[in-house]
């Protein structure tokens, strides 16, 4: 169990453990020239000085709460480029944090409904259940009656969150260089400040209004869908209708075959048809944030991280996940220069390429296919493996697929915790535009020149 007094609070704290970040990455890099000298292997020193500076990276930011850790949560790419030895540790040090988060005193959840709501807050209220429902890295949430009789949930930010989080961030952003170990291919800097927009916006509740309402809008009446209502927002409150229902991880942990198969389906049915239905792409797909209703509709919560995705770059993106499935390997080479994850002067071998890729794009070649742990610790392993020769390392992110990055991965991993058979590759055909383009190399200059084919955020 983690100590409220032991998680570091001072800002001089918190930046002096961040900048012992790139103070040790220059005393590994030291050490491995020292090392080379002394004969030993140019890929071995490699792997050892990745490894050492990928420990000290993680080991840091689980420490620190707040920014650094909602930041930590964010780099998922750095984290599954990781041997499980080290990520593994990471991710237990974020879940004991993430569980011991302090909830605020009554007293400062007063305070804060009463700076944005009046001090007459609780005229809007027929109650208010001052025990927080649930607690994050930076808010907590209430439930309560709203005045009309209706249940709401409560989201309230938790006091100097937004400043934290944006400090730790501008502090991080400086050690692109040390990231940039751990993935030699990745333009570190561009995707840093794709990462630090996202932040920004997911801090801001009048965003999270908006997006969540554009999908309520969307998904209203649906047989498959509840979204709640944004009942009202002010500054750092948000106030949406509650919702009862059985949370995904219990049907992961408890759930009979046929129901984490119809789960699945539908938590890979909303994932892939937001773009196409309101323009957007639910950031978030922690299994926390969704439900199954008594009903057999999927409940979905929380609209901090979305991705707002236009019709030329939806199309962009169909056409790079049909040529994934494609077998002509210089097709598919062509096709990730084109979109920059192969960056100018980068050189990859064809055949590791495809070797890398084949497996991966299997879901989207089959008329069903069952995902399961097995799957994707394979996956992990590929991608985990350090050495200079991996492939991956020499891949890119361009900014704008960031978060359609960290929805596919963070999903896929969802789908495989529920060992589930689904026709992944039916829903893509009926809801990634460009998916079944047969023609799909040629397609990418099409879409990329579209009018509409730029990816807008904020």
């Amino acid at each position: 169990m983690v100590r409220v007094s032991d998680l570091p609070r001072r800002a001089v704290t918190r930046s002096a453990k961040l900048a012992s970040l790139p103070i040790g990455f220059a005393g590994r890099t030291a050490l491995g020239m020292g090392k080379r000298t002394f004969g030993r292997p140019a890929e071995a020193v490699a792997m050892e000085i990745q490894t050492r500076t990928a420990e000290q990276l993680f080991k840091v930011l689980g420490e620190l709460k707040g920014g650094a850790m909602k930041l930590g949560q964010m780099l998922s790419i750095f984290e599954a480029a990781l041997p499980p030895e080290i990520a593994g540790p990471y991710r237990a040090t974020l879940t004991r944090l993430q569980e011991a988060a302090p909830p605020l005193p009554a007293a400062t959840v007063h305070k804060v409904l009463a700076e944005f709501l009046g001090d007459d807050w609780r005229d809007y209220f027929d109650s208010f259940d001052d025990e927080p429902a649930a607690a994050a890295s930076i808010g907590q949430v209430h439930r309560a009656v709203w005045h009309d009789g209706r249940a709401v949930a409560v989201k309230v930010q938790y006091p100097g969150a937004g400043k934290a989080l944006i400090s730790d961030f501008n502090q991080l952003a400086r050690l692109g260089r040390l990231f940039g170990v751990l993935m030699p291919g990745l333009d570190v800097k561009s995707m840093l400040a794709e990462l630090k927009e996202r932040v920004v916006e997911e801090l801001d509740y009048t965003i999270e209004a908006e997006s969540q309402t554009v999908f309520r809008d969307a998904y209203d009446n649906d047989p498959d869908f509840l979204i709640p209502e944004v009942v009202a927002q002010s500054g750092n409150i948000l106030i949406t209708e509650w919702m009862d229902g059985t949370p995904l991880s219990k049907i992961i942990s408890d759930g009979d075959q046929e129901t984490r198969n119809h789960a699945a389906l539908l938590y890979c049915r909303f994932l892939l048809s937001g773009p196409k239905r309101c323009g957007m792409l639910h950031g978030d797909p922690h299994p926390g944030n969704f439900r199954l209703l008594a009903d057999g509709r999927l409940g979905v919560l929380d609209f901090g991280a979305v991705d707002r995705i236009p019709g030329g770059f939806q199309r962009r993106l169909g056409l790079l996940l049909r040529i994934g499935t494609m077998a002509d390997i210089a097709e598919i080479e062509e096709a990730l220069r084109r979109e920059d994850f192969i960056r100018e002067g980068v050189d990859v071998d064809a055949d590791s390429l495809q070797a890398f890729l084949a497996p991966i794009t299997e879901p989207f070649i089959t008329e069903t296919f069952r995902f399961s742990r097995e799957w994707l610790r394979d996956m992990a392993a590929r991608v985990t493996d350090l050495r200079p020769s991996n492939v991956v390392r020499q891949l890119n992110l361009p900014p704008e697929y960031v978060i359609i990055h960290r929805v596919l991965s963070a999903g896929t991993g969802v789908l495989c915790q529920l060992e589930c058979e689904i026709p992944a590759r039916g829903e893509s055909l009926k809801w990634v535009p460009g998916f079944a383009d047969d023609s799909a190399a040629e397609g990418i200059d099409e879409a990329a020149g579209d009018e509409d084919g730029e990816l807008v955020t904020g």
